[in-house]
């Protein structure tokens, strides 16, 4: 008889999970308290615009490809995938903007444009970042952080010293010029913490930026999503909706026994939670957890976000399908969220227009417009906030683009700190889980098995390998990998 695996929660790393799993011959079944799967990567739907309420960035094909193959499926068997170009662009003043487009060659010629001899830079820091790419990617992140040994390799020996630096230190140390140096440290916010406190080795974010490209599948990254639930549901996974977890069971052996939804008792061998790791352990009774309050709190957690979703009546000008606004100080705004937390004076704000390059996502003529501005987990949210920083952000907008919009917007939906906690039980209202920092990399985070209770699990960003959509996808693999090699070995799954 195959054993039943429980999932809480339906994200992109719950949903890779499960299909592994079901591959592997387990009978799983996925319950997620909210009415529609997907997690943060839900969907909104309002008067003929579409937005993705979470992820708008695809980054890394390849891992989703990887991702499919292992089922011998492509991407491309459920969505269509189109390379951005220009793939961003970056504003620093009135009229004054950068703007990365889709192959490297330009880039460099972008650079090179910005202040003469920084394309020669550039290609000596790619080649050290598709290197570490190759490395981080291909090899160390579908390691399961059991043990520091998994980071010991001939080629990783070689390259300790990157884990000592940081980003900040490489980039600076080679480009003077603030407005090139700003674009460099950019990807690594997907990872969740300042360029200061990010290893250098994580300049693998840069080749997946310049080298790999920004994509976008057709009707939003919701596509994936939907993907992957057909994939789970042709391999037997049943999902049910509208569940909320109230308990794990655990009996006097210390084993996860099942779990708790709707007051309805569910029976399992095993129980993998997807939802956040802080939230899921207080599922559990306090003797059973493995991290104290005081060790959540110490942690370096990547940021919240105060999200509008808008819809105009108009097309808009001088912005890409994503836009990202720097014309205030990058340090205070970082200060801000990670030193002494507090709302920003000057937040950075980031806009994604998906109608410029979906027709799906607006009706014609109009434009639908998704505003970023990353805030400091745990800090008071409010409507009146809401707003305030969203007149903030339009009025700069306006400005910077030269366009008058605000007698243009149909309507708004905000999204902030106490929708992320009550939406997705959230630690403090994160955005992205836990960052990837120096002690917070690889074996440092959060335990993708527990070791108090037999047969409980984790996944997602707060465990390995850490935040973002393609490191949510390896996380489900990884999980699953480890629970089939021990079900297989006939192991107590501890």
């Amino acid at each position: 008889m195959n054993k039943k695996v429980s999932i809480i929660g339906s994200g992109f790393s719950a949903l890779s999970a499960s299909c592994y799993l079901a591959k592997a011959g387990f009978e799983v079944t996925i319950f997620e308290k909210n009415s529609t799967i997907g997690g943060r990567a839900r969907q909104l739907k309002r008067d003929g615009f579409s937005f993705d309420i979470g992820p708008t960035w695809y980054w890394m094909p390849d891992v989703f490809e990887r991702f499919f193959s292992d089922f011998n499926k492509k991407p491309s068997d459920y969505y269509a995938l189109e390379k951005l170009n220009p793939a961003y662009s970056v504003y620093f003043a009135k009229d004054d903007y950068i703007t990365i487009e889709d192959s490297l060659e330009k880039i460099y010629a972008a650079f090179e444009k910005e202040e003469v001899g920084s394309s020669k830079k550039l290609k000596k820091f790619i080649a050290n970042a598709q290197d570490n790419y190759d490395v981080a990617i291909k090899d160390l992140v579908y390691r399961p952080g059991v043990s520091p040994l998994e980071l010991v390799t001939p080629v990783t020996i070689k390259k300790v010293g990157q884990f000592f630096s940081t980003i900040k230190k490489d980039v600076r140390k080679e480009f003077k010029n603030d407005r090139l140096a700003q674009i460099l440290e950019f990807p690594v916010l997907f990872l969740g913490a300042k360029s200061s406190n990010t290893p250098s080795f994580y300049s693998f974010m840069n080749y997946a930026d310049f080298g790999l490209g920004t994509f976008h599948p057709k009707k939003g990254m919701y596509q994936v999503i939907l993907a992957m639930e057909a994939l789970a549901k042709s391999l037997g996974v049943v999902i049910k909706t509208n569940s909320t977890i109230e308990k794990i069971n655990v009996d006097a052996n210390k084993r996860a026994t099942g779990i708790v939804a709707n007051g309805k008792q569910h029976s399992c061998d095993i129980v993998l939670s997807g939802a956040d790791y802080h939230h899921s352990e207080t599922l559990l009774d306090a003797k059973h957890r493995q991290y104290s309050e005081s060790y959540w709190f110490k942690k370096t957690f990547a940021p919240s976000s105060l999200l509008f979703y808008v819809g105009f009546d108009k097309k808009l000008k001088n912005v890409n399908h994503h836009t990202l606004f720097f014309d205030v100080d990058f340090e205070t705004h970082a200060k801000d969220i990670y030193d002494t937390p507090k709302w920003p004076e000057a937040p950075l704000f980031y806009a994604s227009f998906p109608s410029i390059t979906d027709n799906d996502s607006a009706p014609e003529g109009k434009e639908a417009g998704i505003f970023l501005i990353p805030l400091a987990p745990g800090i008071e949210d409010t409507e009146a906030l809401r707003l305030q920083y969203f007149e903030k952000i339009i009025s700069r907008f306006e400005t910077l683009t030269s366009q008058s919009i605000r007698n243009s917007i149909i309507f708004k939906e905000s999204f902030c700190i106490n929708d992320f906690i009550k939406d997705y039980n959230s630690y403090k209202g994160n955005a992205y889980g836990m960052a990837n920092t120096l002690f917070q990399t690889a074996f440092l985070r959060p335990k993708l098995k527990s070791g108090k209770v037999k047969n409980l699990y984790f996944t997602g960003q707060l465990t390995v390998p850490g935040p973002g959509v393609p490191p949510s996808l390896i996380s489900g693999k990884l999980v699953a990998g480890l629970i089939t090699k021990q079900n297989n070995n006939n192991e107590d799954l501890i």
